[in-house]
């Protein structure tokens, strides 16, 4: 069998649920290609079938998905994951890419994965001690490789590491014990599948034939959501996608074209339909940095504050009406770098200020770490994770279930508010100085409060409430003023 071939039998049936709304397409066998997709051991249950694209196409997110997006925007602070047979390398997750490593070199590296000191409990744990209440992992990155047992491919970290383990259903099966919600990173583009042609702006190095059948690829790509979404792996709160961007005309040299258009169809009515008919509370969101599409649920950034476009990512990212997610590194690279040192991750201080930051501005914070060959997240990382967890404990309410403003950010700071309580975040204001705090005019201020330590802080109305910081700020990463206001 060829690394592409199916391991299931060509009698397999899909979901006639799923046939019938048009989910999955059968995609008949070739040498090069998948044999198609059994979902029957675990077809959607009745209460799951529900259509969510209205008679016009338009989606209409269900009662369950409405909740997730609450929870969500509650929850604020997460774990972002970049694991995968790159970290062998031990040079980032771009390594195929920027060393131009051709897949016959490339796919030497699944032989050499074995993380014995792969510990998911220890992994989950220590996202409930950061504060931390959801796991995004990478289940697919660009170069292909799936970390789970796949059953339409073979190139995974069950059938091609000595491992031989499913690391995602473990992580999962930790979540569920744990009461950390899951959520998995996948791929839209694939450096290695025989079908992903036109071949895009990233994969001309690999060495893979200028040829293929997008259609089949698309067919492979929603097969293998599919089982991440049809039970094995319990509740999914949502699929972070990555990739689109990879086919997008800008990205081809057309830099005066339409950045919503691609030269391919992804098809991303159809997939996003499968995976709500599957989990309908799922939440779908989508790097592709531009404005949201139909079907999704939230809307991530990277390594950007929303609005912001300090990395070049963010030129036609129009912020839209969904949850906001914003992503970043502790070091450099998202997947393992054992090149980076301590001069290139950030410290404690700049991590708690892109957590405040990001909510806010109204959005999530995600923070990845990137796992090494043997399964351990560095010492460096746990350090300041740890650290963050403290500041959480001492300052947690003014980031969960907060949202931003009503005072936008500020040079020095920003605020958040949960009901009538405004929280005033001094990231990099001075010892006694006084602070204006716009949009806060007609407030009636009851107390105002250190919020770690109960400590009474002056304020006064002067048509916007005016704050004088405390003369000793007591949280040097950032010390946060409550003011409770009047009903």
């Amino acid at each position: 069998m060829t690394t592409e071939q199916a391991r299931w039998p060509l009698s397999a049936i899909l979901p006639l649920s799923l046939l019938l709304a048009g989910c999955v397409t059968f995609c008949y066998p070739s040498p090069s290609s998948p044999t198609g997709y059994d979902g029957a051991e675990h077809p959607p249950s009745t209460t799951q079938r529900d259509n969510t694209m209205s008679s016009n196409n338009v989606y209409t997110p269900t009662e369950s998905n409405l909740r997730a997006r609450e929870w969500f925007q509650d929850a604020k602070f997460g774990m972002f994951i970049h694991w995968g047979v790159y970290s062998v390398l031990g040079r980032g997750e771009w390594v195929m890419f920027k060393e131009k490593i051709p897949l016959s070199e490339y796919e030497k590296l699944p032989a050499q994965f074995n993380p014995t000191h792969y510990d998911p409990a220890a992994w989950v744990s220590l996202v409930k001690r950061a504060g931390m209440r959801y796991i995004t992992i990478t289940s697919k990155h660009h170069d292909g490789f799936a970390m789970w047992d796949s059953r339409v491919s073979d190139y995974t970290i069950v059938q091609k590491t000595p491992y031989g383990k499913d690391v995602l259903k473990m992580l999962a099966e930790e979540c569920r014990k744990q009461d950390i919600k899951l959520f998995f990173y996948h791929s839209h583009l694939d450096w290695r599948h025989p079908d992903y042609f036109p071949l895009g702006a990233t994969g001309q190095f690999s060495g893979r034939p200028a040829q293929g059948d997008f259609n089949k690829y698309l067919d492979y790509m929603d097969a293998q959501l599919a089982e991440l979404l049809g039970g094995d792996y319990g509740e999914v709160a949502g699929i972070w996608f990555d990739g689109w961007w990879d086919q997008q005309y800008k990205n081809m040299g057309q830099k005066d074209a339409d950045p919503t258009k691609t030269q391919i169809d992804w098809r991303l009515e159809k997939t996003y339909r499968l995976i709500h008919s599957l989990q309908p509370q799922a939440l779908i969101g989508d790097n592709h940095h531009v404005r949201p599409f139909d079907g999704e649920d939230f809307q991530m950034f990277e390594k950007d504050l929303p609005g912001q476009n300090t990395t070049g990512f963010g030129a036609d990212a129009e912020i839209g009406q969904l949850p906001l997610e914003m992503c970043d590194t502790i070091g450099i690279d998202w997947g393992y770098n054992g090149t980076e040192t301590e001069k290139d991750f950030k410290s404690v201080k700049q991590l708690i200020g892109l957590l405040a930051n990001a909510a806010g501005n109204n959005a999530n914070f995600l923070l990845n770490v990137g796992p090494t060959a043997q399964g351990v997240i560095q010492p460096e990382f746990i350090e300041r994770l740890e650290k963050m967890g403290a500041w959480m404990v001492a300052n947690g309410d003014s980031i969960y279930g907060t949202r931003g403003g009503p005072m936008p950010p500020q040079p020095w700071g920003c605020m958040t508010h949960k009901g009538a309580t405004l929280y005033v975040h001094l990231l990099d204001a001075k010892p006694g100085e006084t602070l204006t705090l716009p949009n806060t005019t007609g407030r009636r201020v009851r107390k105002a409060h250190l919020l770690s330590n109960g400590v009474p802080v002056a304020i006064e109305a002067r048509g916007d409430l005016i704050l004088h910081a405390p003369d000793a700020l007591p949280d040097v990463d950032d010390t946060v003023v409550a003011i409770e206001l009047e009903p």
